[in-house]
């Protein structure tokens, strides 16, 4: 594949929200696979696009591109393809390589369930922060004034157990009535690999909802990773204001921060 090819396939990857790392060939010395500019795509679930040379050497590549997806960071690492270096994997081209990796997380999503003043606002600031935004409701005329990349008219259980939960992904359950949330949780729940499931709603609410799925068999420990009532307590009144407090929690949950103000902070 063309490195052309390659950035566009990174750029597809990232606006579907997933994420991805770039391996670039940076310097070599001696007789090696690939020259430098080399490159090549790995994702999380294994896949890999273009090469940098194949064989153990690319394995340990794959490796060490994934651990930057952890990390965050980027990496420059040499790999000896000789048996003179003490970190020799038994490759003989009698050279070295030198990697640079380069990972590009996907920006967080956020699914919303409901096309309602609340939904429509927390879809509106998600995607003006540069979220990839799914917004569910079958009311097709209200979701058309959602900003959001996805727009499903429909049911939510449904939708929600085929979900592909990617990391970074978030839920929040803002519909116009507590059976479409309630249902729309049970899904979720059946479902996990969400990072964050936030409902809106009185604590009466969610109280409700909570002892209608605890007759259905739901375990009760499941209940413990739903944010309800969901948001921060800032006073919050307008469905703007709401979607400012909803969106705080959701991102200090993924980006595990602690809260608070930054003046406390040492």
């Amino acid at each position: 594949m063309t490195e052309e090819g390659l950035l566009r396939e990174l750029l597809a990857a990232l606006d579907r929200g997933e994420s991805c790392v770039l391996a670039t060939v940076a310097a070599v010395r001696g007789s090696v696979p690939r020259a430098p500019g080399a490159k090549a795509l790995f994702f999380a679930d294994g896949r890999a696009l273009g090469t940098l040379g194949g064989g153990r050497f690319e394995a340990l590549a794959a490796a060490d591109a994934l651990t930057t997806l952890a990390t965050r960071e980027p990496l420059l690492r040499s790999y000896p393809l000789h048996e003179m270096s003490p970190e020799s994997f038994g490759a003989v081209c009698g050279g070295e390589v030198t990697v640079l990796f380069e990972p590009h997380r996907s920006r967080e999503s956020l699914v919303v369930l409901g096309a309602g003043h609340c939904g429509r606002a927390l879809c509106q600031l998600a995607s003006g922060c540069g979220w990839h935004v799914t917004v569910i409701d079958d009311r097709a005329d209200l979701l058309e004034s959602c900003d959001a990349r996805v727009r499903h008219c429909g049911s939510a259980p449904g939708f929600l157990a085929a979900q592909v939960w990617r990391p970074g992904s978030a839920l929040v359950l803002a519909s116009r009535n507590f059976e479409l949330d309630r249902d729309a949780l049970a899904a979720a729940l059946a479902h996990p690999g969400a990072d964050y499931i936030g409902m809106m709603g009185s604590r009466r609410k969610v109280e409700r909802v909570f002892a209608d799925l605890r007759s259905r068999g739901v375990e009760e420990a499941l209940f413990g990773v739903v944010h309800a009532p969901v948001g921060l307590d800032a006073g919050a009144d307008s469905p703007a204001e709401i979607a400012v407090c909803i969106l705080t929690e959701v991102m200090q949950v993924l980006r595990r921060r602690p809260g608070g103000f930054l003046r406390d902070r040492r």
